[in-house]
């Protein structure tokens, strides 16, 4: 029996740490959200051949001419000459750059339209489910700028039995936009709870999932939040019996 606990928890691990790669992975080369034209202001901007020192100076463009921004990778920005020329310019070459309305095109800019305008995130929390170690993974869609349809799968390791579920849920954000940002979801699911073999008479149990949960975001850095928040679980297992649990996690997601 703890063995097999041990293997799940390991795998548990090794699933978070997966995601964490693969979202590390996905932000340091990442789509810029606004492809608009800035304005050359600097005398000149060198552009290399990928995105680093180490790689060589191809051209120089020129005071006054327009480029358009089209991918990230960490402080290095791939852009396009007015005709055709493509290579990568530091950040701090582009804080100066004008935008069409003649505003100062800054990299905090840039870094906050990301924000704005943010559509799909992904993330992982570890926290207490009724006092047992759980972990979760949820993608979300933002479709407006309040409402989101979020998915989520989780696992609970509990030293009698195992829970797997999922839900799917519609997601309030009222403050979306602030760096701070409180939220409220409800949803509908699945749980399964497998007791331990060693338990005798020990039945499975699948149930109609329902949730309700409260919790907070904190826009961190680059495409990353953190997040907490509570989610108060009611499992449907018969006609007039349900099992309530309440569960607190805490954990980090990246949105493109």
């Amino acid at each position: 029996m703890r063995r097999n606990k041990a293997m799940n928890i390991r795998a548990a691990i090794t699933s978070a740490v997966t995601f964490g790669i693969a979202a590390i992975a996905l932000c340091c080369t990442s789509l810029a959200s606004a492809v608009e034209p800035v304005q050359i202001t600097d005398p000149y901007i060198e552009m290399h051949t990928g995105p680093g020192r180490g790689f060589p100076i191809f051209f120089v463009a020129p005071r006054s001419q327009w480029i358009g921004i089209e991918l990230r990778h960490t402080d290095w920005y791939k852009v396009r000459t007015e005709d055709g020329k493509v290579g990568w310019v530091t950040r701090q070459q582009l804080e100066s750059t004008l935008t069409d309305a003649g505003d100062q095109k800054t990299f905090r800019d840039m870094l906050l339209d990301d924000y704005l305008s943010r559509r799909v995130q992904m993330g992982a929390a570890w926290g207490q489910f009724k006092s047992e170690p759980m972990l979760k993974l949820w993608t979300s869609y933002r479709f407006s700028e309040t409402l989101s349809a979020e998915g989520t799968l989780g696992q609970v390791q509990g030293v009698f039995s195992g829970t797997d579920f999922w839900h799917v849920n519609v997601l309030s954000e009222p403050w979306s936009d602030q760096r701070i940002s409180p939220f409220f979801s409800i949803g509908l699911g699945k749980f399964k709870n497998i007791p331990n073999p060693s338990l005798v008479g020990a039945a499975q149990t699948d149930a109609q999932l329902a949730n309700a949960s409260v919790g907070v975001r904190y826009y961190l850095t680059d495409r990353f939040v953190l997040r907490g928040d509570y989610t108060f679980y009611t499992a449907f297992v018969a006609d007039t019996r349900s099992l309530e649990y309440r569960a607190v996690t805490a954990g980090i997601s990246f949105f493109f």
